[in-house]
């Protein structure tokens, strides 16, 4: 199986448990295509597969290939590429980014390996380097301190500006002794520089924009009897999927609280561990 081998899905056994046997999935994230493969090999019909990474597209075109036609794959974005989809039995959302993309040093994404300073899911629109290096000081300390949940952002955009007036900032690396450097940390604990990585890859691909334009179209696309189920990774993802499945009148929530991944999961797979999954369901038409 290659590249995908390496990449497990979260929460497949949930994912499974609440989709399994329906009709049209839509993947709106599918990835590097473990969660598409599960619900294929749990009797779903057919899976359709979104993803903005072109890299993820062709490792989930790979993976998929046995299931022929039942697999139908489309580039970009949910909110984009929704055109002929109607009445699907499910909707699937795994948020975030990817174990392929964090763990590939070119794409820029991760603070723990050197590469360019990128975080385009896409490779279209302004980079993470861009916004570092261009956006004012006090613009920066607002989007690490909304999108990273940073208390020290201030502090962080002060020392961006200063390191930026010496040369402009082009790696993970660069930027990750930065921060390190501004607020410290404590040995064994989260990177320091893991809020504001997460801030600026949230700002550069709009992720809780396309999250809010989207959840409607989901839950707008189901049949009766249709579920959508949202797997978010921090707490500005899971407030945007808790608050919208609650107010949508056109569904009923399947969880109370949201499901975590289990101990097992957790150990064997330790970037679950953030994970919170929440479903609804859309209301059977009355008789």
């Amino acid at each position: 199986m290659g590249v995908a081998a390496e990449h497990e899905p979260v929460m497949t056994t949930e994912v499974v448990e609440l989709l399994e046997g329906r009709g049209i999935v839509v993947d709106a994230t599918v990835g590097a295509g473990g969660h598409a493969e599960a619900l294929l090999e749990a009797d779903v019909r057919q899976v359709v597969g979104i993803d903005r990474d072109p890299d993820a597209l062709q490792v989930a075109r790979e993976r998929l290939a046995r299931f022929g036609a039942r697999v139908r794959l489309r580039r970009g974005r949910f909110s984009q590429q929704m055109g002929g989809l109607s009445f699907v039995d499910g909707v699937l959302f795994d948020l975030g980014v990817s174990s392929m993309q964090i763990d590939r040093p070119g794409r820029g994404f991760s603070y723990r390996h050197d590469g360019p300073l990128d975080m385009r899911m896409d490779r279209e629109g302004p980079s993470a380097s861009e916004i570092v290096n261009e956006a004012p000081e006090e613009e920066l300390a607002n989007l690490i301190f909304e999108l990273g949940e940073e208390r020290r952002s201030r502090r962080v955009a002060a020392a961006i500006v200063r390191a930026r007036r010496r040369g402009p900032i082009e790696t993970t690396d660069e930027l990750a002794g930065i921060v390190a450097s501004a607020v410290g940390g404590r040995r064994g604990g989260p990177h320091p520089a893991r809020r504001t990585f997460q801030a600026l890859r949230l700002a550069v691909n709009r992720e809780l924009e396309e999250l809010i334009a989207t959840l409607p179209l989901a839950t707008g696309l189901l049949a009766p009897g249709g579920r959508v189920v949202v797997i978010a990774y921090h707490s500005l993802e899971d407030r945007i999927a808790k608050r919208f499945l609650r107010e949508d009148p056109s569904v009923f929530v399947l969880t109370k609280t949201p499901r975590r991944p289990t101990a097992t999961e957790v150990q064997r797979n330790p970037r679950a561990r953030s994970a919170r999954l929440r479903a609804a369901e859309r209301f059977q038409v009355a008789a």
